[in-house]
């Protein structure tokens, strides 16, 4: 064990070396340019004046200003120039010095009092201590040959000295300050020896792992150097091909090299473009009369054309809750409950935003929404508009008539022609991830051979699964979160259930005439002016004019059929001008309509002659009906054959459906079984055949909600008394009499406003769906709610007449 020995007192300068470490046995040059150093040497070189020997000095790290507690005896060997033409001294380190007190000596250097440090070891060395000297030497020639220093390596194997072997490591440059401070303050050179080991061992370790990295990309880099060059011989082979047969096409190398520079410089995510980095590497592999290089090109330059991180900033008025409502109300007139749902979707969105909720769970704040109304009513152009509101683009994407589930979901590429589906074609001409997508005409998707592209439309339209979509094409993940879908339809039961349950409905169901009259002045007429050449302040329609074309010149639940009668008066009125028989500026008021246009197509039924109304006779009712066109009146006829034709049972025409077929039928048992009680002469109905006709019989007609009317008709028709040609009705009816809730009340009262009806009856269970209809309409209406056929009889049947019983109507 090394021990500092009191019998050798040493007065020795200090030398301070700044972010360097000397340990005995080492020879360094140092620079005596510096003052501290000059001083120490001379301060040295005094003192050996009168002292036998070399002058001596102590060697002392110097670590941020604060000295290390040991030091190293050196001696100057010599004093000269140094390789740089400086002055300087050579210092070999002799032995560690124990630094003591600080006391006085000659010259401007620091002297100090220092105790030499014991460091002997046993001879012989131990067993273990000669095993760590061998495995010091092995590593250290390991190094030393790996460095190219073979003189070095046979000096080190000559040295046997435990001490001297732990400090020769000082050499090391790979050693920190901090380790070689260590190896100084360590006494036991046997433990300075496993110090000096271990650094030596985990250097190694790291240059072996530098090496194996160095190897890998050294390789790699021959790898690319290697196919580089023999790409640069592939295109010179080629280009001899080329012009040996006189060809001068683009080569196939440098098109895939651009294709591959593209791909690199687009801004993709990461799956897509490895993706697309594989397909490069085929059409880089791909001969020239290969029909795979074609395929692969097109599917690059569709997947480059996608819009994968393009998102439009929703405008200021998406931001700007009563901005965007503002937009929807100046675009659309009505349409209020449409018009409520984006805006919830909007102020929905700005608070998503507002607290950092844009993304969760990976999907984003989209919406899917089924506009369902009958044609004419803007279902298509409230698209347009809700894209203007929220800032955004609007795509459309026409279905009806779509068969193929590959035009939604896109075609293999193993097929001739292939091309992605029309969602991702949508989203590729939109040029953005957010646009409005606008499904036209969903309910008129068909399926045959080809597949359902119902089926395919329910991942898109699922808010829970398309911001994974995966088209057939394409084959990478498009995310469709973001889209706001709008579908369209006419008639709800004709979408698939599946298909309906991941959207939500919003009914369109038709305007008031209210409606119509500002939709014609403020949408309709300006457009049609325009488009017939004409001037605002030339030709002007008065509001009686206009509420004369939405209420007898059309029976629409829309507006289309109102503006092409606008469009044909204006038409009319340019070509008298043309002709000269007309001057402008001109008004049209509702005593010309009849001159430009024709007489009146609809004429309400009260506004009839008594004589020429339908119900003018007893067995004949008016009911209210749901088309594909929205409301409609729907009169149901009745009679009873005669008896000597022998025609007996219940005869229905006017192609109707099962459903209605019963009702007719539970009319005739209710009225059979409850003939007496209402004092009808059900005796008549005895061997007399019964015949139900429902006018337009090529219109094919179905439901329940013609049960009370069916009722009604009949009643009239046994007692004699009319039916008021004031009333309508709709409900179902069951064989107690019980009337039945029905649907589409509020396309139905929307129907009887515009025949000019007065008098509506419905189920008493359907008198809260008379908070949808308008309430212009409904002042309009005398709405009568009933929950029993008694009650609709002594609302629609007129009076009986005073004398004689009318006779009962016979079957021709």
């Amino acid at each position: 064990m090394a021990t500092e020995s009191t019998a050798f007192t040493l007065v020795l300068p200090v030398l301070p070396l700044d972010d360097e470490v000397v340990l005995p046995g080492m020879v360094v040059p140092l620079d005596l340019s510096d003052a501290e150093v000059r001083a120490a040497v001379e301060a040295a070189q005094a003192a050996a004046r009168s002292e036998p020997g070399k002058p001596r000095v102590l060697l002392v790290p110097r670590i941020d200003g604060t000295y290390a507690k040991t030091g190293v005896l050196g001696t100057v060997e010599q004093v000269g120039r140094l390789a740089d033409g400086d002055p300087g001294a050579l210092i070999r380190g002799r032995s560690r010095v124990r630094i003591g007190a600080g006391t006085t000596g000659p010259g401007a250097a620091l002297w100090v009092e220092g105790a030499r440090v014991d460091e002997s070891v046993p001879d012989p060395l131990p067993g273990q201590v000669a095993d760590l000297v061998k495995e010091y030497k092995a590593l250290a020639t390991t190094w030393l040959k790996k460095r190219g220093a073979w003189q070095v390596v046979d000096r080190v194997q000559a040295i046997d000295d435990v001490a001297a072997l732990a400090d020769n490591s000082g050499y090391s440059p790979f050693l920190t300050i901090e380790q070689k401070v260590e190896l100084l303050e360590t006494a036991d050179p046997v433990a300075r020896l496993k110090l000096a080991t271990q650094a030596l061992r985990d250097h190694l370790a790291e240059q072996e792992v530098a090496e194996t990295i160095a190897k890998d990309v050294q390789e790699g880099v021959d790898k690319q150097q290697r196919e580089f060059l023999l790409r640069r011989q592939l295109e010179a082979v080629r280009k001899e091909l080329r012009e040996l047969n006189g060809e001068n096409s683009k080569d196939s190398a440098e098109e895939s090299d651009d294709y591959r520079a593209r791909v690199e410089a687009a801004d993709l995510p990461e799956k897509v473009r490895e993706a697309a980095l594989k397909e490069v590497d085929k059409l880089e592999r791909s001969s020239d009369q290969s029909p795979e290089g074609s395929w692969i090109r097109t599917w690059l330059d569709t997947v480059l054309e996608m819009p994968w991180n393009e998102r439009t900033d929703d405008s200021a008025s998406a931001h700007d809750i009563q901005g965007a409502k503002a937009v929807l109300d100046a675009e659309h007139a009505g349409l209020e409950d449409v018009k409520e749902r984006i805006t919830e979707y909007l102020a929905v969105r700005k608070r998503r935003s507002e607290r950092g909720l844009g993304v969760i769970g990976g999907r984003r704040g989209g919406a899917v929404l089924a506009l369902v109304g009958p044609p004419g009513v803007g279902k298509t152009s409230l698209g347009e508009s809700v894209a203007h509101a929220m800032g955004r683009r609007f795509v459309r994407v026409a279905l009806g008539g779509v068969r193929d589930e590959a035009e939604i979901r896109g075609h293999r590429r193993t097929y001739v022609g292939a091309l992605p589906g029309r969602i991702v074609r949508a989203i590729k001409e939109a040029g953005s991830m957010n646009p409005v997508v606008l499904l036209d005409e969903i309910d008129k998707v068909g399926s045959d051979f080809r597949g359902d592209p119902a089926a395919a439309l329910l991942e898109v339209l699922d808010p829970a699964q398309n911001h994974t979509f995966r088209d057939h094409y394409l084959e990478v993940e498009l995310d469709l979160s973001d889209v706001v879908f709008l579908a369209t339809a006419n008639v709800l039961e004709a979408i698939p259930e599946a298909l309906a349950d991941r959207m939500e409905i919003v009914r369109l169901d038709g305007y008031t005439e209210d409606e119509k009259v500002v939709i014609a002045r403020d949408h309709l007429l300006p457009r049609q002016l325009e488009r017939a050449g004409l001037a605002e302040d030339e030709v002007t329609i008065d509001e009686g004019a206009l509420r004369k074309l939405a209420g007898e010149y059309t029976r629409e639940a829309g507006v289309r059929t109102l503006e092409r009668s606008i469009a044909r008066l204006l038409r009319k009125v340019a070509a008298q001008h043309e002709l000269g028989d007309r001057k402008l500026p001109f008004t049209v008021t509702e005593d010309d309509l009849r001159g430009l246009i024709g007489r009146p197509h609809h004429v309400p039924e009260s506004a009839q002659d008594p004589a020429e109304r339908r119900t003018s006779v007893p067995g004949v009712a008016t009911g209210l009906a749901v088309t594909g066109a929205g409301g409609d009146v729907l009169f149901v006829e009745a009679s009873l054959a005669d008896p000597e034709t022998g025609a007996a049972g219940l005869t229905l025409t006017g192609q109707l459906g099962d459903v209605m077929k019963e009702s007719a039928q539970i009319a005739l048992s209710f009225l059979r079984s409850h003939g007496a009680e209402l004092e009808l002469p059900v005796g008549d109905l005895k061997g007399r055949g019964v015949h139900i006709h429902f006018p337009a019989g090529a219109v094919p007609k179905d439901g329940p909600s013609a049960g009370i009317t069916m009722t009604t008709a009949l009643a009239s028709l046994l007692s004699g008394r009319l039916v008021r040609t004031d009333v309508a009705m709709t409900g179902e009816v069951s064989l107690t009499g019980r009337v039945l809730p029905i649907g589409g009340v509020k396309q139905k009262l929307l129907a009887a406003q515009r025949a000019g009806v007065t008098t509506v009856i419905i189920p008493k269970r359907n008198e809260p769906d008379l908070d949808d209809v308008p309430a212009e309409v409904l002042d309009k209406l005398d709405v009568h709610t009933v929950t029993d056929v008694r009650q609709v009889l002594e609302l629609a049947l007129a009076p009986a007449t005073n004398g004689a019983a009318p006779e009962v109507p016979v079957a021709a």
